[in-house]
């Protein structure tokens, strides 16, 4: 059987933009206050203006951390552990409510991929749970990656 060889694909801004909307998982790193990393598993989306949004709640150690240091990264995977992944570098900003209502239904289609069947419910939902919507201006990416063997291990 042939060997899975690594791959590394550099993309510009759109083709990232166009990658990224293709999936929903990744894995948010912010710095906690002693500059240890601290992980999230996040459900994003992609807003019309390119950045990543994330919905959460103001209590959650990623928005402490954000606050303090807006310097974030993301990990975005697919739905297969084997699937391509970036890491994208960015500035981040928290939104809470009211402010981040609006943003908050940009997340949903973002994220969801469709219109929730009632808007009025959700814009109060969001409200009564007082969210926070992260969005994240996206400054620097590396290559879209998958995992394998070396090249040199190529079957010959």
């Amino acid at each position: 059987m042939p060997r899975r060889i690594a791959t590394t694909t550099a993309v510009d801004r759109d083709e990232l933009v166009t990658f990224l909307r293709s999936r929903r998982h990744g894995i948010l790193v912010t710095t906690r206050a002693d500059g240890r990393p601290q992980t999230s598993p996040v459900t994003y989306g992609i807003d019309e203006a390119g950045r990543v949004v994330v919905s959460t709640y103001p209590e959650r150690a990623k928005v402490r951390n954000l606050r303090r240091r807006p310097r974030v990264s993301l990990l975005a995977l697919g739905d297969d552990f084997d699937d391509a992944w970036v890491q994208v570098d960015g500035t981040a900003e928290v939104l809470d409510v009211p402010e981040a209502v609006e943003p908050l239904v940009e997340y949903y289609r973002a994220a969801a991929g469709k219109e929730h069947p009632d808007w009025d419910e959700y814009r109060a939902a969001m409200v009564e749970q007082g969210k926070s919507v992260v969005r994240i201006t996206v400054e620097d990416w590396g290559p879209v990656a998958t995992g394998g063997f070396p090249a040199r291990l190529a079957d010959g």
